[in-house]
C-alpha cells in the first residue's frame, strides 16, 4: 500500500513540475507578445491556458482520490494540502499570463504600452520572467534556497509596481484614458504573478520544514 501511496504522490508533483513549466511559458510567451506586438504569440497563450486548467483538474481529482483511499495523515496530509494550494496558485499565474496576452491582441496593430511606461513595463516583465523560471525548479527539487531567492525577486517587482503607479499620479502624466488602464492592470497582472510566485514558494518552505512563514514578507 505505500509504495503505491508514494507512486501516486509521485505523479501528483510531476503534475505540478509539468504546471510550473507552462506557466513560465505562457509568461514568457505572453511578455514577448505584449512588447513586440504579436498577435499570432498572443493568441497561444490565450490557447493554451485550457491545457493549465486540465492539469489543475488532474491534481485536483488526485488529491481527492489519495484523501479519500489512503485517509493520510502528519506529513502525508501536508504534503497533499499543499499540492492542492500550489496547483491553485499557478492555474492563476496561467491566468494572469493569458490577460496580458489579451491586452496585446486587443490593441494590436498598437501597443497597449504606452513611451511613458515602456521600460517600465520591460522591467516588470523580466523580473516575473525570474520568479516564473525559479518555480519549477523549487517544485522539483523542495530547494528552500531558491524559496528565499523568489522573495527576494518579488520584491524588486513590487518596487517597480509602485513606480509604475507613480507615473500615472504625476502631475506631468497626459496619458489618455484607455492608455491608463492598461498601465494599471498590466503592472497589477505582472505584480499579482510575483505574490502568486512568493505563495507557492511558502507552501513549498512549509512542506520540506513544517514551519509557517511569518507575515512580513520573510520564509
Amino acid at each position: 500500500m505505500r509504495a503505491v501511496f508514494d507512486a501516486r504522490l509521485k505523479e501528483l508533483w510531476e503534475d505540478l513540475l509539468e504546471m510550473s513549466r507552462q506557466v513560465d511559458s505562457a509568461v514568457s510567451r505572453a511578455s514577448e507578445a505584449l512588447l513586440k506586438g504579436d498577435i499570432d504569440l498572443a493568441q497561444t497563450v490565450i490557447d493554451d491556458d485550457v491545457l493549465l486548467d486540465r492539469i489543475e483538474e488532474r491534481v485536483d481529482e488526485r488529491c481527492v482520490v489519495l484523501i479519500a483511499q489512503q485517509q493520510p495523515v502528519g506529513a502525508d496530509l501536508r504534503t497533499i494540502i499543499v499540492a492542492l494550494r500550489v496547483s491553485a496558485s499557478l492555474e492563476r499565474m496561467g491566468d494572469l499570463a493569458q490577460h496580458i496576452a489579451e491586452a496585446a491582441r486587443r490593441a494590436y496593430p498598437d501597443s497597449p504600452v504606452p513611451a511613458s511606461h515602456r521600460t517600465i513595463i520591460e522591467e516588470m516583465a523580466a523580473a516575473a520572467r525570474h520568479l516564473t523560471s525559479l518555480v519549477p525548479t523549487m517544485i522539483e527539487g523542495h530547494d528552500t534556497k531558491v524559496a528565499e531567492e523568489i522573495l527576494v525577486g518579488d520584491d524588486a517587482l513590487d518596487r517597480l509596481h509602485e513606480q509604475a503607479y507613480a507615473i500615472l499620479l504625476d502631475k506631468s502624466y497626459r496619458g489618455k484614458a484607455q492608455e491608463t488602464l492598461d498601465i494599471a492592470l498590466l503592472a497589477r497582472f505582472y505584480e499579482r504573478i510575483g505574490d502568486h510566485a512568493v505563495g507557492v514558494s511558502r507552501r513549498i518552505f512549509y512542506l520540506v520544514t513544517g514551519a509557517i512563514s511569518d507575515d512580513g514578507g520573510n520564509i
